[in-house]
């Protein structure tokens, strides 16, 4: 059936309605890499009381805003939704979805700008995690779009040059008789330079120490800049198993002011053109006696905190990143291991600016409650997930914070990923 675009909505599909019928107007159906204000050709697969899922066919009116994408595997990769899109417009999208979205889930009018900061749009990711399938040969590669089948790649053009012939390199290895039987995936992680790689390698339980360090022997034998490989136990998401490595088991990352350890298994930016902007935009003009940091990771905020604050408590739950965190972190910060839950429920402190990084789950009733106890004169909310960023703001809002200033960071070019940074106060 033809259908027209009427708007895009977070996760990367374009929103069309289904002509109304007897029992009432057409439900809302969601169809990838359809651009605002298109007509496409698309076929339904999959029918919800609510709404329906189509496949693009073709483009019978293509917007003003389509270009040719540059990977040859967009489309059918899982990784990118937007490379359809002119990164201008790839903006304006995102833009336009994130105050829709607090409109709609927040009941949230945004009182100021709307700041946007755009990113160099490809070779951008410093970060890049892969699956690996050792049979009929060795291959890296992606989930295909919307399914678990496995999609070999020789190439990522959103991840670092590095990275990208890193892809070539191990696959190269993987061909050239290395079995690989028990690795699952690898992560790839390049310095700010990208002239030093480190790697992780997870695997099934059933691999043994002395295999392990052999596998990531010869890992990192595969490329010269890869100065490190660990090797994890997939089976164990939440905090994977250490079962050996080759070389160094961290790499430095310099920033702007600050160099950070960052070891294997520990959480850092992804955007590697945009660490010092984002820190700048979460630390300009924070100052007093006390700040908190919360999900605080490496330390990547708490350590310019520092500078600015007499004491700077950062609370962190990973082990591994806590490590990092205490051995970035100047004496001016004090670490502590615990849930963000954890540390709130029982801490009555009265911080003057706090700022918190949580994961998509965002932060929760419960803890913004508790936040909201502590009185604090200022808070940074650094948000991944705009759904979960309107259900805090609007809580937020309704104990007595105002929103007083509002930038969108594009950390993910190419996807529908969203980063914001919110600054509240009483």
């Amino acid at each position: 059936m033809q259908l027209k675009i009427e708007k895009p909505v977070y996760g990367g599909d374009g929103l069309a309605r289904l002509p109304a019928d007897e029992k009432g107007p057409g439900k809302s159906v969601f169809v990838p890499f359809a651009l605002e204000g298109e007509l496409v050709e698309a076929e339904l697969v999959e029918q919800k009381p609510g709404f329906a899922r189509a496949k693009l066919e073709s483009v019978v009116t293509p917007s003003s805003a389509r270009v040719v994408a540059e990977c040859p595997y967009f489309g059918h990769c899982g990784g990118c939704q937007y490379q359809q899109s002119s990164y201008e417009h790839q903006l304006q999208m995102k833009a336009a979805v994130l105050r829709e979205t607090l409109q709609r889930t927040g009941k949230i009018e945004l009182p100021c700008e709307l700041r946007i900061h755009p990113s160099p749009a490809w070779n951008y990711r410093n970060r890049t995690r892969l699956k690996v399938r050792t049979a009929p040969e060795f291959e890296l590669g992606y989930h295909r779009f919307r399914s678990h089948d496995f999609l070999a790649v020789q190439q990522c053009p959103i991840s670092s040059p590095l990275i990208d012939r890193a892809i070539k390199a191990i696959t190269a290895l993987g061909t050239g008789g290395h079995s690989g039987g028990e690795l699952q995936e690898l992560e790839l992680f390049a310095n700010q330079a990208d002239d030093t790689l480190l790697v992780e390698a997870y695997c099934t339980s059933g691999i043994v120490q002395d295999d392990a360090v052999k596998l990531a022997e010869k890992l990192k034998a595969s490329l010269q800049e890869i100065v490190g490989v660990t090797v994890f136990d997939a089976t164990q998401a939440s905090q994977p198993k250490y079962l050996g490595h080759a070389g160094d088991t961290h790499l430095s990352y310099q920033t702007e002011g600050i160099n950070y350890r960052v070891s294997a298994g520990s959480f850092f930016q992804v955007n590697r053109f945009l660490i010092d902007l984002l820190v700048g935009l979460v630390t300009s003009g924070a100052v007093g006696k006390s700040a908190l940091d919360l999900y605080a990771g490496v330390g990547l905020f708490s350590a310019v905190l520092a500078r600015s604050f007499a004491q700077v408590i950062a609370v962190e739950a990973s082990q591994t990143s806590f490590s990092d965190l205490r051995h970035n972190a100047p004496q001016e910060v004090r670490a502590v291991r615990a849930t963000t839950e954890q540390f709130l429920d029982k801490e009555s402190l009265r911080p003057d600016f706090v700022v918190v990084d949580p994961p998509r789950g965002g932060l929760g009733e419960r803890n913004v409650r508790n936040l909201v106890k502590m009185n604090p004169a200022r808070i940074t909310y650094v948000s991944c997930d705009p759904s979960t960023l309107a259900r805090d703001l609007r809580t937020f809002v309704g104990l007595g914070y105002r929103i007083e200033g509002a930038d969108f960071i594009d950390l993910f070019p190419q996807t529908y990923h969203i980063e914001s940074v919110f600054r509240l106060a009483p």
